[in-house]
């Protein structure tokens, strides 16, 4: 999955580089800044002071010291001044140079803080917006997989009214599961009856059991019933993929689904997928709600209004929303599974 929404601290993700939204004298301060300058101990401090600072917009890079990461990447946010002095630009340019960087240094997984959101102002979710918008445009062209890390006391959750309403129209709690106790008198009498009309039925209908499986075998031939079989999830996939113009690149990018994945999935005629990944795909591909139905009939799977990631894949298609990344947002904000995942 090249870019995954995660809830914690930055400074405990293991990965290749994590990123630091700090200020433009690169010598720490407060919020992630200060948390890892702390956790990466007074040598990051040292190797910082040589850096000479650092430009609003741009990165810089350095090891990572005591922290589970080989580097750390500083970037420096604009402050929020209302959106008029430049800072969705400036913002997004945060993201895409250190991702330069990252790739640079041959660098496989990146955690990004949520830049410039903190005490320089940004609203988190125009801020949220921005990340994930310049994440996906950078994977376009580049194989990284990217977290971005959440910090869970300061992040709010996302409002969707649009889908709190369609929950309320087609979701379905899943039943209790009952646990009546059966009075024992009438379950054993209940017992009783349907042993007997057991045996009686499967007296009358073994013959013609027997017989309708004798004319089966006879009729059907093995290359008849090899003929029969349906395509398999790969090959529809496959033939999707051809129907669409897409290339294989382009659809499990737009999927959110590593490589690696897709190159199983191809080998493999007969590959069983994940739910999640198998709607990675419909999702891709741009499947109207039946399609959808039926890709996912093919690896075996089906929607439910008894689960909550199914009602809101159903919502985002239904409104013919087929962007990834925003499913994913609000999959996040009900603490679901992410699509790719």
């Amino acid at each position: 999955m090249p870019l995954k929404m995660i809830r914690g601290d930055i400074t405990t993700v293991t990965c290749d580089a994590i990123v630091n939204a700090a200020n433009e004298t690169l010598l720490g301060g407060g919020g992630v800044d200060g948390a890892i300058h702390r956790a990466a101990g007074k040598e990051l401090l040292e190797e910082c002071r040589k850096l000479g600072g650092c430009e609003t917009g741009q990165a810089k890079i350095t090891k990572g010291y005591a922290l589970p990461c080989r580097y750390v990447i500083h970037t420096v946010g604009p402050v929020w001044y209302g959106g008029m002095q430049n800072e969705e630009a400036l913002l997004r340019a945060c993201y895409l140079n250190s991702l330069a960087l990252a790739a640079e240094y041959q660098c496989e997984t990146v955690a990004f803080p949520l830049i410039s959101s903190g005490a320089y102002g940004y609203p988190k979710l125009a801020a949220q917006r921005v990340a994930m918008e310049a994440i996906r445009d950078f994977l376009e062209t580049h194989e990284m997989e990217i977290y971005l890390v959440l910090y869970t006391e300061t992040e709010p959750e996302l409002r969707y009214a649009g889908l709190r309403r369609w929950f309320e129209a087609h979701y379905q709690e899943p039943p209790a599961k009952k646990q009546k106790k059966t009075d024992a008198v009438n379950g054993q009498q209940k017992a009783i009856g349907l042993v007997g009309a057991f045996r009686q039925r499967s007296e009358q209908n073994f013959a013609a059991a027997m017989s309708a499986e004798m004319v089966c075998e006879e009729s059907v031939s093995l290359e008849e019933a090899v003929r029969q079989l349906d395509e398999s999830f790969t090959e529809m996939l496959l033939r999707k993929i051809d129907e669409s113009g897409m290339t294989d690149v382009q659809c499990y990018k737009k999927a959110n689904v590593d490589r690696k994945l897709f190159s199983k999935i191809r080998c493999d005629l007969h590959y069983k997928p994940k739910k999640v990944t198998a709607i990675a795909f419909a999702i891709a591909l741009e499947l109207s709600l039946d399609e959808t139905k039926e890709l996912l009939q093919k690896a075996g799977y089906a929607l439910s209004h008894s689960s909550k990631f199914d009602v809101i894949v159903e919502y985002f298609i239904a409104r013919g929303n087929y962007n990834v990344f925003e499913i994913n947002e609000a999959l996040f904000a009900f603490d679901e599974l992410l699509i790719g995942a």
